[in-house]
């Protein structure tokens, strides 16, 4: 068989490779704690449950609109009014199989050879992947702790080139944990209307997940200026742990939706009937548990900060948002395991660590190294025992 150059491009990412190897070794015997993947461990509301059981009944099972039904896009309008006082209409909204697929849709309807998208690194691996797969140029514009692993306007404003089609824009972040402020949104508006031709593609996914009180806005709430070129994406993955249900949905200007649209009727036509019926109601329905959770998020946040800070050679600053730390573990390169391996990368010591019976994707994937990515969409007890045994496995290094 001949594969195409796109094979080559649709690589694996850090965090799904990770997950992998740890189902494969667990299936194997082997006792590995996973912190690999972004899903929340709560179960999926009772009320969403019982509405896709329902829609099951009533026979609601067959194709729909392409891009969701006339229900859910009255439901995704009335929340960005109601939580992020964005106004708009069914034809500015469009329904995927997850966030991703809105994203994919949006790059592959947009991107031409050799276009650039601007993203901050540290940053969601899809984001490059996909870019690269839509014959598009990633731009990775390095962040650091000193700034929260926030990108700056200067910062911003040197990266835009002619060629510069979006800019990606993740807040709060995965895999650091930076929350934007409003002031923040705005000061990187001002220089994105210096610039026309860029488009911004602002990922809210962890919205709802933000720590110590603080706000969330929306870059489309920040910037509404810019509202002709930006494109808003969310799901009910992380705040209503559906990961497995797969519907995530985009808000932007008509013209680039009816696009995508055209772009996910070649692909994969409408998302589950049956997912879209559940969305409705975890839209409509109460709230309560998404506050609820997001405070057993920052109390797990909370215990295992001082555990990562205790094991020597990590440093890591608590995130604002999201369930991820970013683990700086620099000291730990140059040093030696047990059997005499020099940890010479970061994947280097997500290998050892996994050695150690802990699951972790390296921080390579993600645009910065050397960095770990630790999930803490798990239990406490689990966490625990995780810093246990990355603590043993830092104090075994020579």
């Amino acid at each position: 068989m001949f594969l195409s150059a796109r094979v080559a491009r649709a690589r694996i990412s850090a965090s799904a490779a990770s997950a992998q190897r740890t189902r494969e070794l667990r299936a194997a015997g082997v006792d590995i704690i996973g912190l690999s993947q972004g899903e929340p461990d709560f179960a999926t509301p009772e009320h969403v449950i019982e509405a896709a059981y329902r829609a099951m009944r009533a026979g609601q099972t067959r194709y729909t609109p392409v891009d969701g039904t006339p229900q859910l896009k009255e439901a995704i309008v009335a929340k960005f009014q109601r939580e992020n006082r964005l106004a708009f209409k069914p034809e500015n909204i469009s329904a995927g199989a997850g966030g991703k697929q809105i994203l994919y849709n949006a790059l592959m309807a947009t991107l031409d050879a050799g276009d650039e998208v601007v993203i901050p690194a540290p940053s969601w691996v899809a984001y490059a992947i996909m870019t690269e797969f839509a014959e598009g140029v990633p731009v990775w514009v390095p962040t650091g702790p000193q700034n929260g692993f926030k990108l700056t306007p200067a910062q911003l404003d040197a990266a835009i080139t002619p060629r510069t089609k979006w800019l990606m824009l993740n807040s709060p972040s995965n895999p650091s944990g930076a929350v934007y402020s409003a002031e923040e949104l705005r000061a990187l508006a001002s220089v994105l209307e210096r610039h026309p031709h860029v488009w911004t593609l602002t990922d809210d996914m962890y919205e709802h997940i933000v720590f110590d009180g603080q706000g969330f806005t929306s870059f489309a709430e920040a910037a509404p200026q810019l509202a002709d070129r930006t494109l808003v994406v969310n799901g009910a993955s992380k705040t209503y742990a559906m990961t497995g249900w797969r519907l995530g949905y985009g808000a932007g200007p008509a013209t680039l939706i009816r696009a995508m649209a055209r772009m996910q009727a070649q692909c994969s036509l409408n998302p589950s009937s049956i997912s879209q019926a559940a969305v409705v109601a975890a839209l409509n329905g109460p709230q309560d548990v998404v506050a609820q959770r997001c405070a057993q998020f920052q109390s797990r946040r909370d215990t295992l900060m001082p555990l990562l800070q205790a094991i020597p050679g990590f440093s890591c600053a608590p995130p604002d948002g999201a369930f991820y730390i970013y683990v700086s573990c620099a000291a730990w390169v140059g040093q030696r395991t047990p059997a005499g391996q020099e940890l010479v990368t970061d994947a280097d010591v997500a290998a050892y660590l996994l050695e150690s019976g802990v699951a972790v994707p390296e921080g390579a994937g993600y645009g910065r190294s050397p960095y770990i990515r630790v999930s803490f969409a798990t239990s406490l007890d689990t966490l625990v025992e995780a810093c246990r045994r990355m603590d043993a496995a830092a104090r075994k290094l020579a």
